[in-house]
């Protein structure tokens, strides 16, 4: 791992804080980016770059060319864009100089991501592809259950409502959105974090809507190690309760972590679960990366969804309208 000369103030031995820009100013950035950036006194938002939006009181742009040249002498920026056309908005961050974050999922293709960790560590500058729901309250203690455990087979189950979650987004059911695996990606950061083998991808079905190009449920075959079944469910048509489940059959009994990771039961005893920290855990580390001069980059995730592309058997279903 690179790294780089630590941030410090000019003429004293104290960390300054980290002059921020944010990039996006959509629903993701209000509901998670902005509270934790505001409770956060490793950073100082400065900036802001958007083509529709802007915040009070902070200094906004159209984009991220007109953010760095008007002189904020940033250190760092947060990306909240849609995948897809992200890497250009990442790539003249870097070439700026600047500790970039990336929301999930980090680009609209693996190469991207890898032509940007190689454009990053080339610039000596902090890249770190985020995955939220890793920091979810039952993932950490689920990591360490599951180390000394023989797993049998694992059930994700991720089922929630597009309409609630994005409503009137339609760039995530177009080429390059990920359709359901822009939830489904949540799942699989959290499985590639806890499970202590290697996962494949065996065979998918896709389903997609007659006037989309993404899909909007998706069933998986995967392999953990050489043997163990792995069955994943992705849907984003569920109505009533959402479902975000991760069921790991084992010798030392079942462990579950359901709302996303943030509650674990183990044999059914509820076990180690939290509040909504995610996205304040991530601007922690990010600050942390940037003060060691390291980056922070796992493509595990983004690599599962793509080859469940590959391998997928396409179905087309009923049009999708919001």
């Amino acid at each position: 791992m690179e790294r780089l000369a630590p941030m410090r103030s000019a003429g004293t031995d104290s960390v300054r804080r980290i002059r921020l820009g944010l990039v996006g100013i959509g629903k993701i950035a209000r509901d998670q980016h902005l509270p934790a950036l505001a409770a956060d006194a490793s950073f100082d938002l400065v900036a802001t770059a958007s083509r529709h939006a802007s915040l009070p009181d902070i200094p906004g742009h159209a984009d991220i060319t007109a953010m760095l040249a008007a002189g904020h002498a940033l250190d760092a920026v947060s990306l909240c864009t849609p995948p897809a056309g992200r890497f250009e908005i990442a790539a003249a961050a870097i070439d700026a100089g600047l500790a970039v974050m990336l929301e999930k999922p980090p680009g609209a293709t693996v190469s991207e991501v890898v032509a940007l960790t190689d454009r990053a560590r080339a610039a000596g500058v902090t890249l770190f592809t985020t995955w939220h729901s890793r920091e979810a309250g039952g993932v950490d203690a689920a990591r360490a259950w599951l180390a000394d455990a023989t797993i049998r087979a694992v059930r994700i189950d991720w089922r929630e409502d597009i309409r609630h979650w994005h409503p009137g987004q339609d760039w995530i059911l177009a080429a390059g959105g990920f359709g359901v695996f822009d939830p489904g990606i949540n799942a699989l950061s959290i499985a590639t974090a806890i499970l202590p083998a290697e996962l494949r991808v065996t065979a998918s079905r896709l389903q997609v809507p007659a006037n989309r190009a993404a899909p909007i449920a998706a069933s998986l075959d995967l392999v953990l190690g050489h043997d163990i079944p792995v069955q994943v469910e992705f849907d984003f048509l569920q109505t009533g309760p959402q479902r975000w489940d991760i069921v790991v059959e084992t010798d030392r009994g079942t462990l579950a972590l359901h709302d996303g990771g943030r509650r674990l039961m183990i044999g059914g005893v509820a076990g180690q679960s939290g509040p909504n920290t995610e996205y304040p855990r991530i601007y922690r580390h990010f600050a942390d990366l940037i003060r060691a001069g390291c980056s922070d980059v796992d493509l595990r995730p983004l690599q599962l969804v793509a080859d469940a592309f590959l391998l997928g058997q396409c179905v087309q279903v009923a049009p999708f309208t919001f």
